[in-house]
């Protein structure tokens, strides 16, 4: 078993001259020893899920078309177990993740059966009674074992399942769960290019390590660099810039160096789904609440012979700014094109049909338009006038961190919204709330998700917060 040492530990084990190298056993074998259990474990699961379903319904363990139907999905099983990385690093060190990847992976398989009997035509030999309860048992089974074998992952290769090694060469002061600490200074470790004997010696040091990190002065880094590519090792440099700068990678080109701080939340293909999905939506909102939206504009029309839309400037995705349309809630004279002056309970500049359709959010429907233009998304982090204040500070001066919440498409509705965090931001934590949430949402993005906050939006759309 991996064993952690402390640093006050080591440094009494240095004094003693009493360190043992290498410092770990490695990793490699092990893992892939508990990989083939597992494997094996997976296969075993659904043998005994099917040959269980086969004795409930059939009487014998052994029924033919059930014991062809799970001889003929295992191997299906393991290739897409393989492909959704069921065997790997992840699934050692996240039971979760292990146990929900192998359970897609079952239903994937059992998917492709189908599809392929349907297509040749066998499946009409099979029991549906059976290879029901085969595939049910067979996930029960699934996520059982895979629960037992966690304790047996930690005993062969530790909690955090690879070897860590941090070497302090005077840089930043920095503690790595899991990993084993070592003080250069007090091990005489430097990365001394010209002596073939340190060179040995860090090698023996880095023996049997997944992950080394040295923390040092500018100065020594091109000479760590070239230790950790001549020692076939994993290498790491601690730099505080990266952390400050949120360095998601970097990058070579002819003649300079760059690193990528910024590559915008989505990708193309989930761009793609999300467009989609907004045009759907928005549009057959649009047809389907027409004559809401017809009442609505007559009910301002009639009331005081204004305009039937507000028209404001607000801020979209990549700070650009555009046009966000409401149905005109307050008298004329008293707009606030800005929004330096945030909505309250009995404000007076609210018309009796504002009052109305703001408590409601009927108000916010003609954003349906917005997102048709491709201008706002259906859902996001909601878009806010460029004058709008949390106390006496405008948005961005609370934190800076707000700008990052238009790296996406502002949104009709979103996860601060169905959170309740809605209304006026009277205090700079009202801000700083649904600030949090809209950088949740940024991260890791899918279409469920939005499929989610759009029902649980509908709870929330009356509410003691729209004034």
């Amino acid at each position: 078993m991996t064993k952690h040492v402390p640093l006050g530990e080591m440094r009494e084990a240095t004094d003693r001259r009493r360190i043992t190298l290498p410092l770990a056993p490695s990793l490699e074998q092990r893992r892939l020893q508990l990989y083939i259990a597992m494997l094996l474990i997976d296969a075993a699961a659904v043998m005994i899920g099917f040959g269980s379903a086969s004795w409930l319904y059939f009487g014998t363990f052994t029924e033919q078309t059930s014991l062809l139907h799970s001889q003929v999905l295992v191997p299906i099983y393991w290739t897409i177990a393989l492909s959704l990385q069921v065997y790997s690093l992840a699934a050692l060190r996240k039971p979760g993740f292990a146990r929900m990847r192998s359970l897609a992976a079952l239903m994937g398989a059992e998917t492709v059966l189908l599809f392929v009997g349907f297509a040749t035509r066998s499946t009409d030999s099979f029991s549906r009674v059976s290879s029901l309860l085969g595939l049910a048992f067979s996930l029960i089974l699934l996520l059982w074992v895979r629960s037992l074998t966690r304790p047996l992952v930690q005993a062969r290769c530790g909690e955090a399942a690879t070897n860590t090694l941090l070497i302090d060469d005077g840089g930043e002061a920095l503690r790595v769960p899991h990993a084993y600490h070592i003080d250069a200074r007090e091990h005489h470790l430097a990365p001394d290019l010209s002596d073939p004997h340190m060179m040995d010696r860090l090698g023996l040091y880095m023996m049997n390590m997944d992950r080394v990190m040295v923390t040092c002065p500018r100065e020594r880094r091109t000479a760590w660099a070239l230790v950790f590519k001549s020692a076939n090792v994993s290498g790491e440099i601690v730099d505080p810039e990266v952390s400050s700068l949120g360095v998601i990678g970097a990058r070579r080109d002819r003649g300079f160096g760059a690193l990528i701080v910024a590559s915008g939340p989505l990708g193309l293909r989930s761009r793609a789904i999300k467009r989609l999905f907004d045009v759907v939506l928005a549009g057959s909102a649009v047809l389907a609440l027409s004559p809401v939206l017809l009442l609505v504009a007559v009910l301002i029309k009639l009331e005081d012979g204004g305009p039937v839309f507000f028209v404001q400037k607000r801020t979209g995705r990549g700070n650009r700014f555009f046009p966000i349309f409401k149905f005109r809630s307050m008298r004329v004279a008293q707009l606030d094109s800005a929004g330096a002056r945030s909505a309250s309970k009995d404000d007076d500049r609210i018309t009796r049909i504002g009052r109305i359709i703001r408590s409601t959010s009927i108000d916010e429907l003609p954003q349906l338009l917005n997102v048709l233009r491709g201008e706002m998304s259906v859902v996001g982090p909601r878009p806010h006038a460029i004058g709008s204040l949390a106390g006496d500070k405008l948005f961005w001066e609370v934190d800076h961190r707000y700008w990052l919440r238009h790296s996406l498409k502002p949104g009709l509705t979103g996860l601060a919204q169905v959170r309740g965090l809605r209304g006026a931001t009277d205090t700079e934590s009202d801000l700083a709330n649904r600030l949090q949430a809209d950088l949740e949402y940024l991260v890791g993005w899918t279409i469920w998700r939005d499929i989610n906050i759009i029902l649980n939006t509908v709870r929330v759309l009356v509410h003691d917060r729209a004034f």
